[in-house]
């Protein structure tokens, strides 16, 4: 018999605004961090035009509509919503947005919002970004201006996108790197932040529905070594659990702040903030996962050949990131990426047996070269086995027990990978461009996009495994 899906399950698709909005400087929007970063690679397409998402946005969602997804995660550009942050706001942004959210809503579709994916204000970075308390407060007013201006339609609610990845792999996605100290007072003020966030939308949201939104990817020891084993559990620590920690828990994670404390890293509270991350706390939580990762204690002299106690600048996540080791039972694909569909459910069982809470995947998928054929076809077979495989295993996790109640992959339509631009392809829906040529920007169905409506109509997938 095949494996089915409760019949209350969520499908859906997700997107981010700077990588398929464009329209970047349209009706009013100030300049992101996004839109202003150097490129390492000006080959590959930026984020000026992207998808064209914010001119498209009708006949991307009734594309989604015909796919037959329940839900739509999405970001807010801040920017297009406070031009500068803070202050004025742009009344043409808001409109945008809310015509977006009816569009959804007259298909049936709910809109899973995220309040900031990886695109501050540049001019709230002027002033020192997240280092600087004053974005704290930027981000407050932000908050309370889109839960009021959407609060009555949309329930649903996520904080600011993969903060762990956006601190841990700062040049790839900031542009720069962070120094270690400033890094990790950064994090305190992204998690209050967002304590704020779960704060505002329980008064303002009228049965609303908020959780945090990182990125997680368990961790192997490469050996059975106990310093390999140590360093997976500090690696863990300061990659995963320190952010949900924080976030549900209310609590600076144990191994997290030894952490700090080895690399002599103090964290500045200001009044108020212990009250508030002690008192604030999430409906449901959700995750981020594309692959694991594998460490072994460095034994090279420049990383940490002292332990964990080190007391060199570079960051445990410099080694864990860019160092790792690479896993001789799983496969990687063209872009470098383990594949590990197990690894997925043992990642949601540990999630949901440390926290508890409801889990809803909001991105989960496979970056491809994908060649759009004479007659306008894209067959992606490589996506949808990587997505047959993870979907197994998130029945498997139901069925063991985890309170998962949807799947919203990455993404509903093609968009502007950081580093590969648009070659690197991750949606249902193709967009017809190339990094330098936009052409007609024309929407095309792929392959996958038939097999996940089919899935999504049955709710079943076969129980084998290809």
């Amino acid at each position: 018999m095949p494996h089915k899906f409760p019949n209350d399950f969520l499908w859906g698709a997700s997107i981010s605004a700077h990588q398929t909005e464009g329209a970047y400087k349209s009706d009013g929007k100030g300049l992101t961090v996004q839109d202003t970063r150097v490129r390492d690679n000006h080959e590959i397409a930026d984020f000026t035009i992207a998808s064209d998402h914010y001119h498209h946005y009708k006949e991307d969602i009734q594309l989604l509509a015909e796919l037959g997804v329940q839900i739509f995660r999405f970001s807010i550009s801040w920017a297009r919503i406070f031009p500068n942050g803070r202050g004025e706001v742009n009344q043409a942004g808001l409109d945008h947005y809310q015509d977006v959210i009816n569009e959804c809503l007259q298909h049936n579709i709910q809109p899973i919002i995220t309040l900031n994916h990886f695109d501050l204000p540049q001019t709230l970075e002027e002033i020192g970004g997240w280092s600087n308390r004053e974005t704290v407060d930027a981000f407050k007013d932000y908050a309370i201006t889109v839960f009021k201006a959407y609060g009555q339609q949309v329930k649903y609610w996520l904080t600011i996108n993969e903060p762990n990845v956006m601190l841990l792999v700062d040049q790839k996605i900031l542009g720069k790197q962070i120094p270690i100290d400033e890094k990790y007072q950064q994090f305190h003020h992204l998690m209050i932040a967002e304590k704020y966030a779960f704060k505002l939308c329980h008064e303002l949201v009228e049965n609303g529905q908020i959780g945090p939104v990182p990125n997680i990817s368990l961790v192997y020891p490469a050996t059975s070594k106990p310093l390999d084993n140590q360093a997976s559990l500090y690696f863990n620590s300061v990659r995963n659990w320190a952010y949900l920690d924080f976030s549900c828990f209310g609590r600076y994670n144990a191994v997290f702040s030894d952490y700090l404390k080895q690399k002599g890293v103090t964290i500045t509270f200001a009044p108020g903030d212990e009250a508030l991350m002690k008192e604030n706390f999430p409906d449901f939580i959700a995750m981020n996962f594309y692959t694991t990762v594998t460490v072994e204690k460095p034994t090279d002299k420049n990383n940490m050949t002292e332990g964990i106690s080190d007391q060199q600048s570079e960051d445990i996540m410099d080694w864990g990131f860019y160092k790792g080791v690479t896993n001789p039972y799983l496969k990687k694909n063209q872009f470098n990426w383990t594949i590990d569909p197990d690894g997925f459910k043992t990642t949601l069982q540990t999630l949901y047996d440390r926290y508890h809470l409801p889990i809803i995947i909001t991105e989960n998928g496979l970056g491809a070269k994908d060649d759009l054929t004479e007659d306008g076809k894209v067959h992606d077979p490589y996506r949808i086995d990587y997505l047959k495989q993870h979907i197994e295993q998130c029945l498997e996790a139901i069925e063991a027990g985890v309170d998962l109640f949807g799947y919203s992959p990455w993404s509903a339509i093609d968009l502007i990978s950081v580093h590969e631009g648009i070659s690197k392809r991750y949606g249902f829906i193709y967009v017809d461009r190339t990094e330098k040529e936009l052409k007609q920007l024309a929407r095309y169905k792929k392959d996958s996009f038939y097999w996940y409506q089919k899935l999504i109509q049955t709710n079943e997938i076969p129980p084998e495994r290809r």
